[in-house]
């Protein structure tokens, strides 16, 4: 570390590398222990005293305070995976600080980095390419049951992952599979936008008790109980406009002389709100949402009208019906004249708006959404804390139904791709005559991270274990007649090795090729370094 006259120190060489490795390394034994079916919870703690219990990737690194600049390429790695994929945010990260782990060795044996880096890019492209040709099986020769068993695999490392992981795992294929849009014969490729799926969390009774509701779900009943509790064809009103009785702004003042002028005044106000109403009824809707509230006078020609009111609605779930229903959400009712009317072409449709009593939550339900499919899912759990929890893991297999029904490949789990490709790659390396030949090797053992530390979360022996894959993925690719050993993968449950395919035990083909995309480049990015410069900060001049 030297000190430069720009009143900062530098880091340079083996030191800052060595360091930028520590931090990595450390950010990934925080999540090492959470990989797997038996792998443990984490508890975290904000400055606020909130508490989060979780072991999912993406939540327990968006926590952390993370204040190495190497270690947060790790963080905004496992989030990047998280968006793109949906799950596998665990093993990218540690697959990424295994990668910088080994590399750091080959620098010390004074491997130049730049043949490490031009190693990790040719076994990156070459084991992406062999899960494409190699591993990958098509979802159309097994339909649904696939669908189904990847679901059930991303749940067996979430809370989920019970025996109520058949379950959740239909409930998620049901609920992608409801919002599917294209695909028809106009020849406009099919797509599951799962943000038309809206999950409800409801604290009580038990997780089995979690269903699928069709149409969109709001958190929120009628505001009066002298509305009907059902309507049908819906006409929606999507509104962000209050309808509470209108007052005068803060500093406005109006000299008033007698009692009878102070009562007109007050009239007035009310029939600004009343107009309002009237305007939104004219249009023809009869299912109003509001982002702010609805004044008691207003409710009762809501009420009269036979219409439902909702008032106080998330804007986020207003936008949802808004998307769902054809609406167009409303600011403002005034015109360019500053007249208030509604035209009933800013009115969404839907089959019929019902409220439906679950405990003691109200929910309303819009069926049968004119413009985009959409479905609720309605999770129920004893406390906030696993309600949470469960909405974080049922995220993720939604985004591995999704990911697998748009890929249309799956690979067997258990750590069947990491070996297979494990025992390719050093096969591969021995046929170069380059120094990159050593990178490849050692890319090749960091892949072995994965399954041994599967097998060491589910208190196994991990070297016997590993040592029994590799040996039947080595069988498969150098004897004839031996392919379905390709899918043998860890059976964590009785400690074994099996045929991960027919156990039921898959991953979206995607999954695997983006986290050894994303892991790679990570660690080339941190490896690239080799200065770190760090500015002291200039303190304030105390005299101005």
């Amino acid at each position: 570390m030297s000190s430069l006259a720009i009143s900062g120190t530098r880091e340079s060489g083996q030191d800052v590398r060595t360091a930028n490795v520590t931090a990595c390394v450390a950010v990934a034994n925080i999540l090492r222990s959470s990989l797997g079916p038996q792998g443990l919870d984490k508890m975290l703690v904000d400055e606020v005293g909130d508490v989060t219990v979780t072991n999912d990737g993406a939540t327990i690194v968006g926590l952390l305070e993370v204040e190495h600049p190497a270690a947060r390429v790790l963080t905004e790695l496992a989030q990047q995976q998280d968006q793109e994929v949906g799950d596998g945010t665990t093993s990218v990260v540690i697959l990424a600080a295994e990668l910088l782990k080994r590399a750091n060795d080959l620098v010390a044996a004074r491997i130049h980095p730049t043949n490490i880096i031009a190693g990790y890019r040719l076994a990156m492209r070459e084991a992406c390419k062999y899960i494409r040709d190699k591993m990958a099986t098509p979802v159309e020769k097994l339909g649904r049951e696939l669908l189904v068993n990847a679901a059930r695999t991303s749940l067996s490392s979430k809370i989920l992952g019970s025996a109520e992981s058949t379950h959740f795992a239909n409930v998620a294929v049901d609920a992608v599979l409801s919002v599917k849009t294209g695909g028809g014969k106009d020849g406009v490729p099919a797509s599951y936008p799962i943000k038309s799926v809206h999950v409800l969390k409801c604290q009580g009774r038990s997780a089995r008790e979690s269903e699928l509701l069709p149409g969109v779900a709001i958190n929120s009943g009628r505001a009066a109980k002298g509305m009907p509790s059902r309507v049908a064809p819906a006409r929606v009103a999507c509104l962000d406009v209050d309808l509470r009785r209108t007052k005068m702004k803060m500093g406005i003042q109006v000299q008033i002389d007698d009692a009878s002028a102070l009562n007109a005044a007050q009239e007035k106000e009310l029939d600004i709100t009343r107009d309002r109403v009237k305007a939104i009824l004219a249009s023809g809707a009869n299912v109003i949402l509001t982002t702010k509230g609805i004044d008691d006078a207003a409710l009762k020609y809501f009420v009269e009208a036979g219409a439902i009111a909702l008032r106080r609605v998330p804007l986020a779930d207003v936008k949802r019906v808004a998307k769902a229903t054809g609406a167009v959400v409303q600011g403002s009712l005034a015109d360019l004249s500053g007249a208030e009317s509604l035209d009933a072409s800013q009115l969404g449709t839907a089959e019929e708006a019902a409220e439906r009593r679950i405990r003691d939550d109200t929910v309303t339900v819009l069926r049968g959404c004119r413009s985009t499919a959409a479905c609720s899912v309605l999770l129920r759990g004893p406390n906030e804390y696993m309600c949470d929890e469960m909405g974080r893991s049922f995220h993720d297999a939604i985004c591995v139904v999704k990911r697998t029904v748009e890929s249309g490949t799956v690979v067997p789990g258990g750590g069947a791709v990491e070996a297979a490709l494990s025992v390719y790659l050093d096969n591969f390396a021995t046929m170069l005559g380059s120094r990159e030949q050593l990178a490849i090797a050692q890319f090749a053992d960091s892949l072995l991270a994965i399954p041994k530390t599967l097998a060491v979360n589910a208190a196994l022996d991990a070297t016997d274990l590993v040592a029994r894959l590799r040996a039947a993925h080595y069988v498969a690719q150098t004897e004839e007649g031996k392919a379905g050993l390709a899918h043998t993968g860890l059976d964590l449950s009785r400690g074994v090795v099996r045929n991960s395919s027919r156990a039921g035990v898959v991953e979206p083909a995607l999954s695997k090729i983006k986290s050894i995309q994303f892991a790679a480049e990570a660690a080339i990015t941190i490896l690239r370094i080799d200065d770190s410069v760090d500015v002291a900060r200039k303190d304030a001049d105390p005299e101005g």
